[in-house]
């Protein structure tokens, strides 16, 4: 398998370099909040290159798996001091070397570039550069040079959000800020790509365009993981699917094995009818 050229952005080719660490490795992963067990020793192993879904209802700890993902939170020491989170084959990670690793989208960081930061309104350049300096569109605390700027523009180019460089992000539809944000994630070239809910607050347009994308990034190589609770977000080259409730895996396995309506509706605490049409499913 070769890692994603889509976008000529630059290359690997995996068969000839060793053996690549998993993307998750979850081993009896705990995390209780105000009491309360969010997670209950979850166990999940995704890896290098695979296309993955986490669906599960609000509550279910999808959240709390991605901050074990992007290392913002850590779950209970084990009793036999083994690590329950490593990721890329590590379980203690500097964040900012990590973001470089891992390409993020989700409606948090989208709050942050559209409501600014501290030096005002953010333009669509400076959020695809400050991805090299893992900021939030600040650059004065980094060196930024032409090759940055050049891949950030190659980035903007391949989101379809060139003619969006010199604009600022709430200036924007939610469905350009969007695509602006995907640039920042693939300016890195990451290892996978984090999807978190990549369809909120998007109209049907901006939907459409962005899972185009999506599409061809998973067709190029690069692994996907997407958490949501709609399963239209599933774009057809996602295989895999894990179910979340209340903090454990309910269903894994491949889409043709999870997806169907009595383990849906199980799932949601309602009877769903499911449907299927071009690789893409929905509930109804």
């Amino acid at each position: 398998m070769t890692r994603h050229d889509t976008f000529g952005l630059s290359t690997t080719t995996i068969e000839t370099m060793p053996a690549a660490d998993p993307v998750l490795e979850l081993v009896d992963a705990t995390v209780v909040k105000d009491g309360r067990c969010v997670l209950d020793r979850l166990s999940l192993t995704i890896a290098q290159g695979q296309h993955t879904a986490i669906i599960g209802p609000n509550g279910a700890g999808k959240s709390i798996l991605v901050s074990l993902l992007t290392q913002e939170q850590r779950p209970i020491a084990p009793i036999n001091g083994t690590p329950a989170v490593r990721v890329f084959g590590r379980h203690n990670w500097d964040l900012f070397e990590l973001r470089s690793q891992l390409g993020i989208i989700s409606t948090h960081l989208h709050q942050h570039f559209v409501n600014g930061n501290s030096e005002g309104s953010i333009t669509a350049e400076a959020a695809v550069v400050s991805g090299f300096l893992s900021s939030y569109g600040i650059l004065r605390y980094g060196t930024i040079t032409d090759a940055m700027r050049q891949r950030a523009a190659e980035a903007l180019e391949a989101a379809g959000a060139a003619h969006l460089a010199t604009r600022t992000l709430d200036e924007m539809s939610s469905g350009e800020a969007r695509r602006v944000l995907l640039a920042r994630a693939l300016v890195h070239d990451p290892r996978a790509l984090l999807l978190d809910e990549p369809s909120t607050a998007l109209d049907l347009f901006a939907q459409h365009e962005l899972r185009r994308i999506f599409r061809k990034l998973a067709q190029s190589g690069i692994g996907i993981v997407m958490v949501t609770h709609h399963l239209s977000d599933l774009i057809p080259e996602i295989e895999r699917v894990v179910l979340m409730d209340r903090g454990r895996i309910v269903a894994d396995g491949s889409k043709r094995e999870v997806l169907v309506a009595a383990k849906l509706s199980a799932l949601f605490g309602l009877p769903l009818e499911l449907s299927q049409r071009d690789g893409y499913y929905n509930l109804w």
